[in-house]
């Protein structure tokens, strides 16, 4: 496995890679790599000759309190992980090359970009978007691998794939949990012993909030007042949202309808450890 930290000269690389007729497919990750990230590796390996996986905390996408300069880093574990599960390149930049001190340059986020997560995080998908858009012009990929966990994330980027005409095909992996249902984080490494046991109840009250669904619930109002009372009973997890929106839009839902896509998603904030999760249903 190649590692290369210089964006032109991995750009310069992709290139020759590309004129040599080989496929390229892209993991871009912050790093802290967990089983989560290893499954987007291997089914990038499925899809292209060439894997190229980036490990770059992107400081434009957190905002001010947020956890930037404690966010986990492994830099010497990320890099055996990651040729492990069977990259060809790693791509590890570093702020002062992606970002130089007069960047002017970003990528504006619509709609898409305003609930959820930008409710709360409202200069967060600039930041992704931009650094996104980077990372695919530097490494040029023909698929990109994202996991389905960051679902408004994937949303974004689909969007972004489509309006500005990249020509990259999206793979979307299904979120991997840990045995107890919890979606595997990089940030689950702040959690206390006490936090982390309640923080099952995440992925428990999505699962409620399906089987209702199945059983004919059409109310969203209802269904998501229901998940918040399972979250506030059975933790001491502070609710930041409780959604269940359109799957393509992100529009919030009050009444279901039958063939209908959803998209149910929470964030709740344990201690300082702010975890997200989600499900897609199909009414």
């Amino acid at each position: 496995m190649k590692t290369m930290t210089d964006p032109r000269t991995m750009q310069q690389e992709a290139d020759a890679l590309r004129r040599a007729g080989r496929r390229l497919a892209v993991v871009p990750t912050m790093g802290a790599l967990h089983e989560g990230h290893l499954a987007l590796i291997r089914e990038a390996r499925l899809r292209a000759d060439v894997v190229i996986v980036t490990i770059f905390v992107n400081p434009i996408q957190f905002g001010e309190g947020e956890d930037y300069a404690r966010y986990p880093r492994d830099p010497a574990g990320d890099a055996s992980k990651v040729q492990a599960a069977g990259a060809d390149l790693l791509f590890v930049p570093v702020a002062a090359e992606m970002f130089g001190s007069d960047f002017q340059t970003h990528v504006s986020v619509g709609k898409i970009g305003l609930p959820l997560e930008g409710a709360s995080r409202p200069a967060h998908f600039r930041g992704v978007a931009t650094v996104v858009a980077k990372l695919f012009h530097i490494t040029r990929p023909h698929v990109a691998v994202f996991g389905q966990k960051d679902a408004q994330q994937v949303a974004v980027i689909g969007r972004m794939i489509q309006d500005l005409d990249f020509d990259i095909e999206l793979v979307v992996v299904p979120t991997v949990r840990e045995a107890d249902g919890l979606a595997m984080s990089s940030r689950n490494a702040y959690l206390t012993e006490v936090q982390r046991s309640e923080a099952r109840v995440l992925h428990a009250s999505l699962r409620s909030a399906a089987e209702r669904i199945r059983s004919g619930d059409r109310s969203a109002p209802a269904i998501v007042g229901a998940m918040r009372e399972m979250i506030t009973s059975r933790s001491s997890g502070l609710i930041d949202y409780v959604s269940i929106a359109d799957s393509a839009t992100l529009h919030e839902l009050v009444s279901l309808v039958s063939g209908q896509r959803v998209l149910i998603s929470l964030a709740v904030k344990f201690g300082t450890t702010r975890l997200i999760d989600n499900i897609h249903v199909t009414v």
